[in-house]
């Protein structure tokens, strides 16, 4: 019957005569497709569902993902500062101490030079 129908459609087309183009689509649709369509909508439906499940899930491990990388840049950021300042206390310190034992040239000098001039006086 619908074969019929749709060969019909088809018939009145070519003569000359006009019908809505939507009919005539779901037409051929239902003449190539039959109830197979539904089963196909379905399925993709499902799989559609499926890949947006997907999708979100992904989307919610990114931005798990995100926050523990940021927050391990400020554990790390934090950690680089501790020791940036442990490392410029320690250089201060060995300075201070390479200050005491290192005796300035010039001043040794002035040093020799007055002891020179008492020993001579």
């Amino acid at each position: 019957m619908k074969e019929e129908q749709v060969k019909d459609d088809i018939q009145e087309n070519l003569n000359g005569k006009s019908k809505d183009t939507t009919s005539k689509i779901d037409a051929i649709k239902e003449l190539i497709f039959g109830e197979n369509i539904q089963a196909y909508n379905s399925e993709f439906e499902a799989v559609k569902a499926d890949i947006l499940a997907k999708k979100e899930e992904l989307q919610n491990l990114i931005s798990t993902v995100e926050s523990e990388l940021l927050q391990n840049i400020d554990t790390l950021s934090t950690d680089i500062n501790i020791r940036i300042t442990d490392l410029e206390n320690s250089m201060n310190d060995k300075l201070d101490h390479l200050d005491d034992k290192k005796v300035n040239r010039k001043l040794l000098s002035e040093l020799f030079i007055k002891l020179g001039e008492k020993i001579s006086d």
